[in-house]
């Protein structure tokens, strides 16, 4: 029964004599197809034969009709997976058990007329199609499934988004028929190419390679994909040394320049967004030139197949990445092609002209000539040897998920009829319903392939990475070595699993710093391009690459190969270590020998020698070097508030008191010369009171400074992280600077006095007087002093205490030997000197030798007072 009913939406794109008689010269009278009756109807596009003009149109006459000229194996294959699916639904008890699925198989001829032509001839159901008019002559239409190239999908879907009639295609990956908006209806069972494009770009940052090429298509997806890709690799950190754009048509000229480019180039890994044929023609050009070691990574494992196909081309190629999507695996599919005969199946109007392609034979009663090497079609020829070049790649069964995903559409649509606009029976089929199904269909194929739409109709799907490896022979095969998995993650970011002992090559434009190491970046270069600087000291790199170098804690010190940081020890100058020791002794010694020397002056006290220069002040100076070398054991050991608070206050007070009983001694010389007549008032300053009161003013000045400085400021027990970088030195910290360089200015101008004094009064007559002994301990105690200033500030650490304490004792060591060993070498050594006669032989002489000096200077006679006390 034949009914034509008018289609509700206006066909705006094409005019109503699109489609007329007036244009059949364009097809041919009567089209192939294969059609098998069913309750529900789906269509299929596939481009079998390939359909051209064969004549040029000079726009006088209409062109001739269509032929074919060639048959496309991959694209009958489909056909088949699509009528394979379809039989092993009808055969299912669970899948639509009610329905049977019928299919009407057509033939675009990878044209675009030609698609747009089939496309409303299956919506007619007319040979010669008049739009928006339907002949409604049999079982509900439920989706198309097709077609192969994009370009003839879009222009399908285009028109079927008119009628919101599903299309699901199973091989269409451009971008833009994700949009909802300019496709409503259109779907399908694979991802478009910018994921795949995300998927290889991502796997590149997961093998961490640095320093990559991009071959990228002049066109708008290879601008596309490269423009993703150069977004995502430089957020990660990836650098692009070249991206290289390979023009639409086929320019020597340009290529020959892009294998120029990439002789030049440093990087190992090529990214790769190009056509089948322009992806050859790049590797055929290297094959010329000197380059090996590269790594080609494309987002399709058909490129990496051709590739592999090449001779000689493991001279270019060190290994090649592809990706395939993980999609459903017709189980059982190989041995319905094995059984396939034309007997079976005389519907099938493309048969024939496909079984001619693949076996070079022709069939009998045909009305061309036959030609040598052609022999007559059998029937029985077998399709078990002839399967798809490409082994890895056959395995993909394109139109078989499509037509199960339609199938599991139908299936809700009945059993949850209430839900979806009422529809409980195949025969009331709307395809603006099925479309509703097919967005929400979620279901495990067969196999167990888990098979679910995102919001652009687009398959989420995994992703099979593909490696070429090559043999020993030097010969490559593509191995799966893991896989992509989007689902179980979010945004951007994708799940890898793969296989454990995988051997990756790099691609570096420097090769990694070490731990210890920071990158410096090369001037001008891109930041992947550096160079590994060592940290300093007191900074770590505990991992790769790092950028610059870490401070370590102050606690802590970075290690010899500054890769990580080491706990600092609190060091000082203690007692147990050999130097503390050694200076501990040698503070003792002094300190000992002082105590002994005063021992001998006591007892010997009564002795000229001990009497001369005020005996009083020879014990106060002998007591105060005693405390002199025992003050430098202050220094020595852990500091404390306590010993921090003593130590340079007990130096300075003590060094004080010796210095100015040198001075008082020295006075008490130099103005003994200088009585010469009795009652003379000079003589008052020879009183021991005099020089007891010198000692106590100098003293007591001394005093009062150290104890503002007490009061104000004090020293206090400091940790210095700065002088030695491997330990933390345990000191003393001074307090106010000011006061505590007042307090040795103090020490110095006095110390500066006295040596100035001893030096004037080094020319006296000597009986007993010290004046040359004082000035030579006081040449001394300056020397030292003066020495120590640069030797204090240059030291760091405890070294500086080493410094101090050294100084100390040979300052007292100067005074106590310059002063006072000589008159113990009197007293014990040589007692025939230590007696009054030998003090008057002294005068006599003395005063035979003042008496010429005053003949000289003309001047009267007098004795010098005696100032022994």
């Amino acid at each position: 029964m034949w009914q034509c009913t008018f289609l509700p939406v206006l066909f705006g794109c094409l005019s109503g004599s699109a489609f007329s008689a007036q244009r059949s010269w364009l097809l041919s009278s009567q089209r192939p197809h294969f059609d098998r009756p069913g309750d529900v109807i789906v269509g299929g596009s596939f481009s079998i034969f390939d359909l051209s003009i064969g004549n040029l149109s000079d726009f006088t006459a209409p062109p001739s009709r269509l032929v074919a000229s060639g048959v496309s194996n991959w694209d009958y294959r489909v056909a088949q997976s699509f009528v394979f699916a379809i039989e092993e639904i009808n055969r299912s008890a669970h899948l639509l058990p009610n329905v049977t699925l019928g299919f009407s198989i057509r033939n675009s001829g990878d044209t675009v007329h030609g698609a747009l032509h089939e496309t409303m001839s299956f919506l007619t159901r007319q040979q010669e199609p008049i739009p928006n008019y339907t002949c409604q002559h049999g079982s509900p239409q439920a989706a198309l499934v097709g077609d192969t190239r994009s370009s003839l999908s879009v222009s399908m879907a285009r028109l079927l988004g008119l009628y919101k009639f599903p299309q699901v295609s199973y091989s269409s990956s451009l971008p833009i028929l994700s949009d909802k908006i300019q496709f409503p209806s259109f779907m399908r069972t694979l991802t478009s190419d910018l994921i795949s494009s995300l998927a290889v770009t991502l796997l590149i940052i997961h093998f961490q390679w640095s320093w990559v090429i991009i071959l990228a298509h002049d066109d708008d997806f290879g601008q596309q994909a490269s423009s993703l890709a150069t977004q995502k690799l430089s957020t990660a950190g990836v650098c692009i040394e070249y991206t290289l754009h390979v023009p639409s048509h086929e320019s020597l000229g340009k290529i020959e320049e892009i294998v120029q480019t990439m002789e030049k180039s440093t990087a190992r890994v090529v990214l790769v967004f190009l056509s089948s044929s322009n992806f050859q023609l790049i590797l055929y050009g290297l094959l010329d030139v000197p380059v090996s070691g590269q790594v080609w990574v494309s987002k399709g494992a058909l490129h990496m197949a051709l590739a592999l196909n090449i001779p000689r081309v493991s001279q270019v190629l060190h290994s090649t990445f592809g990706l395939l999507y993980h999609s459903s695996r017709a189980i059982g599919f190989p041995e319905f092609l094995a059984n396939l005969r034309p007997s079976q199946t005389p519907e099938d109007m493309f048969i024939k002209k496909f079984w001619e392609f693949s076996f070079g034979c022709t069939w009998p009663h045909q009305s061309r000539t036959m030609t040598d090497g052609i022999h007559l079609c059998s029937g029985n020829e077998s399709l078990k040897n002839k399967q798809y070049p490409f082994a890895e790649v056959s395995k993909i069964d394109a139109a078989y998920t499509a037509v199960y995903s339609i199938a599991h559409a139908l299936q809700d649509m009945i059993t949850h009829g209430h839900q979806l606009g009422k529809v409980t029976d195949s025969q009331d089929l709307q395809p603006w319903q099925l479309l509703q199904a097919l967005r929400k269909v979620h279901f495990k194929t067969p196999d167990g392939s888990e098979i679910i739409f995102d919001a652009n109709g687009d398959l989420v799907t995994k992703f099979d990475i593909l490696q070429g490896q090559k043999t020993p022979e030097g010969v490559f095969h593509l191995v799966h070595v893991g896989m992509i998995d989007p689902q179980v993650s979010s945004g951007s970011k994708m799940k890898f699993h793969l296989m454990e002992d995988l051997h990756v090559p790099s691609s570096v434009c420097s090769e990694s710093c070490l731990p210890g190491f920071s990158q410096v970046p090369r001037l001008g270069a891109p930041h992947c391009c550096f160079d590994c600087s060592p940290c300093p000291e007191g900074q770590f790199a505990d991992q790769r690459d790092m950028k610059s170098c870490l401070l370590c804690p102050k606690e802590q010190y970075s290690s010899h190969t500054r890769d990580r940081c080491l706990p600092r020890t609190e060091i000082f100058l203690a007692f147990e270590e050999p130097l503390g020791f050694m200076l501990a002794l040698v503070a003792l010694f002094l300190a000992g020998l002082a105590v002994l020397v005063l021992g001998v002056f006591l007892k010997h006290r009564d002795s000229p020698v001990v009497r001369a220069n005020n005996r009083s002040l020879s014990y106060l100076l002998l007591l105060s070097l005693c405390l002199c070398a025992l003050c430098a054991l202050l220094f020595l050991g852990r500091p404390s508030v306590f010993t921090c608070l003593l130590r340079q206050t007990t130096f300075a007070v003590v060094f004080t008191v010796a210095v100015s009983s040198v001075l008082a001694k020295t006075l008490t010389v130099v103005l003994a010369f200088r009585v010469t007549r009795p009652g003379d008032r000079i003589r008052v300053c020879l009183s021991p009171g005099a020089s007891t009161s010198v000692v106590l003013i100098a003293s007591f000045m001394q005093v009062v400074l150290c104890g503002v400085w007490l009061a104000t400021s004090p020293p206090f027990p400091d940790r210095d992280m700065v002088s030695e970088s491997q330990h933390i030195v345990i000191q003393c910290q001074e307090g106010s600077g000011t006061i505590f360089f007042c307090v040795l200015g103090y020490l110095g101008l006095l110390a500066v006095g006295t040596f100035s004094v001893a030096f004037l009064a080094r020319d006296l007559p000597d009986v007993f007087n010290e004046t040359k002994f004082l000035n030579f301990s006081m040449l001394l105690f300056c020397s030292v002093w003066t020495a120590f200033l640069p030797l204090y500030h240059s030291a760091r650490g405890k070294s500086t205490v080493a410094v101090e304490i050294f100084s100390i004792l040979a300052s007292t060591a100067g005074l106590l030997g310059g002063i006072f060993i000589p008159k113990c070498y009197i007293i014990l050594l040589k007692p025939e000197r230590n007696t009054p006669a030998w003090l008057r032989q002294g005068h006599q002489t003395h005063q035979e030798g003042q008496s010429e000096m005053l003949q000289r200077r003309c001047v009267p006679r007098s004795t010098p007072q005696n100032f022994m006390v």
